[in-house]
């Protein structure tokens, strides 16, 4: 599994009950795509370079244990798929070296033209990245947490 991001609790992510608030579960998530971003040459010198960037079309964030201040976590990252715009990826939430998820998030993820805000295929030299990653994660497991969907019994 890739990590892509590393960083301990801080004060102002922690809410009233001494656990980090949801939205900064999404903002170390949305760090571990940026680094994943870099991996796959769209860094900053790769955006101005092609002219593409990737926008998150969609996320789903499961809450599974709790994350308390000044804890250090990482993110591991898995790309399970992808075509010639999108990715669609798996971001786990860990203590570092630990097995135990505490948070997980599924994401599609879309190359875009900046300069015309639409969708573009990905260049060959972020296309031969994304293979390169997909066919070093390609045989590891299916996250349990992909493809599920929420809604109460009927």
């Amino acid at each position: 599994m890739l990590t892509t991001y590393r960083t301990a609790i801080l004060p102002e992510w922690v809410d009233y009950n001494g656990h980090l608030r949801d939205a900064f579960y999404l903002l170390i998530f949305s760090y571990a795509s940026d680094a994943l971003m870099d991996r796959l040459g769209l860094d900053e010198a790769g955006r101005a370079r092609s002219g593409h960037t990737l926008y998150t079309l969609e996320c789903h964030l499961n809450y599974l244990a709790e994350v308390k201040l000044g804890q250090v976590v990482e993110v591991r990252t898995q790309l399970l798929a992808h075509d010639r715009k999108r990715l669609h990826i798996h971001h786990g939430l860990y203590a570092p070296g630990g097995e135990q998820l505490l948070a997980a998030s599924e994401q599609m993820l879309m190359n875009i033209d900046r300069a015309s805000g639409r969708s573009a295929p990905f260049d060959s030299a972020v296309l031969a990245l994304v293979q390169a990653l997909y066919e070093l994660q390609r045989d590891l497991p299916r996250p349990v947490h992909v493809a599920r969907v929420i809604g109460l019994p009927a």
